[in-house]
């Protein structure tokens, strides 16, 4: 790849590819140096910036690298990276679970129209008579029921079924009995009161096999709009993770695994219950190896990637790695329900190895030439990763894609840190928890666009989104940690400020053709010297740019 980088002097960026020893980072024996200078002391980002970065793909190097041109995937197409293996849901379906599985306040109950054409396709899909459509997976009608169900027993009134709902299940429902399977009848009328008729097979339903019929005790809790203990939530997961996914051998039923997983979304999960999705997998593959390494930043965006802003992340970790700052990113190559662009996408894009396994991201950490690491979920998890075609079938997010954001793939012998982006209000304070469960030294969750890192630089209202304005941030340190500015990483402020302009400037990427154009921005952070800190960064005026 070509790669023309023309900053002003204060900022200078170069880089050059030769052949030395073999890396885990790229496919082949690549090495990237990279020179940094500054003119302003200790600061990372100089006043007056512009980086131009145009990038194209010539022969040559596919040539250099061993790569064939089906091997190129552009990440702006994000649903390439889609398994064809994974079977497609049903639309007509989703668009409805698009509206009914979410909270108490967002559901959005179904037209009387809307209502009677979804009943309509489950039926003729239970009786294999739908020709023109994906047939409605199992998974989905355990979410959609699960929704049904959840919302008659326990949201308010504003949120239950509409009157259109009401009619259209009442002339579905007896022929629904007639056609769907006992697990999926349980889940729409656990305790045979919400139809109507007194039915017995919700009540007396119990499972298949001892993994089930834990399941399904679960389930009739979470059904009713209840919450579940740590040890069952856990004991729950490990009991049905990994799901089979090849068929060879009989595993639980989805409908009641996605009625399950939605459902605790729907009734927002508890801390203890947020703890038992984060904690449940941390010994799949054994304990995680500790890296030799004086601090260790772990970054956790939602895996579902972004569709509409440039992520930054994977380059601020880059940068922070050159002046000896561990950083360790992990992610998905896709994931539903977004399936947008992730860091796994471009680092494949880049030539990149993305197979790592913990122990050979533990060697790139203490690497003081690299001190950079990406982790596969598939690598380190791969009971949550079989969850993915699950996860495209329930449409919404379920409890784990809140607690994966809070990984620990490798630890550390020095300090820790963990930062994590987050969108819809409510959520900041469960992931800080799940820090500090986690035994950082301190951690940072940020709300930035599309809730991953990247931090907006456009001037918008401050009640332009919902809650809490974009670019809020709010964390906590140790006590025990001093705070001097000869620390570590996170620990550091002015590092920590430094950082945060620089995604600043990364964040303000507008993507044409080939062209990346980077503008710089101006932060006002406003911080206490009690612990937890909480700040706004703003994004600065038109006159502002101009002036510098």
């Amino acid at each position: 790849m070509n790669t023309l980088l023309n900053p002003e002097p204060s900022f200078s960026l170069i880089p050059s590819i030769r052949i030395t020893k073999t890396h885990y980072l790229t496919h082949r024996r690549l090495q990237a140096s990279r020179q940094f200078s500054s003119t302003d002391g200790n600061r990372l980002i100089g006043r007056r910036i512009r980086l131009t970065v145009k990038a194209d793909l010539d022969s040559a190097l596919i040539d250099q690298l061993g790569l064939k041109e089906s091997d190129i995937i552009n990440p702006a197409i994000s649903s390439s990276y889609r398994s064809s293996k994974l079977p497609k849901p049903n639309q007509t379906l989703l668009e409805a679970q698009a509206k009914v599985c979410t909270g108490p306040t967002q559901t959005r109950p179904l037209r009387e129209d809307e209502a009677f054409k979804v009943l309509d396709t489950i039926l003729r899909s239970a009786k294999g008579d739908l020709k023109d459509e994906e047939e409605v997976s199992k998974a989905q009608l355990g979410a959609f029921f699960s929704a049904m169900t959840i919302r008659a027993n326990a949201f308010p009134e504003a949120t239950q079924w509409s009157e259109g709902e009401r009619r259209a299940m009442n002339t579905f429902w007896p022929l629904l009995m007639r056609a769907l399977p006992p697990d999926v009848i349980f889940i729409a009328d656990p305790e045979g009161s919400i139809m109507g008729g007194g039915g017995s097979i919700g009540p007396h339903y119990s499972g298949n096999d001892p993994r089930e019929m834990r399941l399904v005790g679960a389930l009739r809790e979470v059904l009713a709009g209840g919450h579940l203990g740590y040890e069952e939530v856990q004991g729950v997961l490990r009991d049905v993770l990994p799901l089979q996914v090849d068929n060879k051998a009989p595993g639980v039923s989805e409908s009641l695994l996605s009625a399950f997983l939605i459902g605790q979304r729907m009734n927002r999960e508890t801390d203890r219950e947020l703890k038992a999705y984060c904690l449940a997998f941390d010994d799949e593959l054994g304990p995680p190896p500790v890296a030799d390494v004086k601090s260790l930043t772990h970054y956790g965006e939602p895996y579902d990637g972004n569709t509409r802003f440039f992520r930054s992340t994977l380059f601020v970790a880059a940068v922070r790695s050159c002046y000896g700052e561990s950083c360790l990113l992990h992610g998905a190559e896709w994931m539903p329900p977004k399936g947008g662009v992730t860091e796994e996408q471009m680092l494949k894009f880049m030539g990149a190895s993305t197979n790592l396994s913990v122990l050979q991201a533990k060697e790139l950490l203490e690497d003081e030439e690299i001190g950079f690491a990406y982790v596969s979920l598939r690598e380190a998890r791969p009971s949550l990763y079989s969850l993915i075609g699950l996860r495209e079938h329930i449409k919404k997010r379920p409890p784990v894609a809140t607690s994966e954001k809070v990984q620990q793939f490798v630890r550390a012998q020095g300090r820790e840190a963990i930062v994590a982006g987050f969108y819809h209000e409510g959520y900041e304070e469960p992931l800080l928890m799940l820090m500090k469960r986690r035994g950082v030294h301190s951690g940072l969750v940020v709300k930035g666009e599309e809730g991953a890192l990247s931090m907006t630089t456009r001037l918008r209202s401050v009640n332009a989104s919902k809650g809490l304005p974009v670019n809020y941030c709010s964390g906590f340190r140790s006590l025990n940690v001093e705070s001097t500015f000869e620390g570590d990483g996170l620990y550091n402020l002015a590092r920590l400020l430094n950082c945060l302009k620089f995604m600043y400037y990364i964040s303000s990427i507008n993507i044409v053709t080939s062209n990346l154009v980077l503008q710089g921005c101006h932060a006002r952070v406003s911080t206490s010297r009690s612990m937890p800190v909480t700040m706004v960064l703003s994004p600065p005026t038109l006159q502002e740019l101009i002036d510098r």
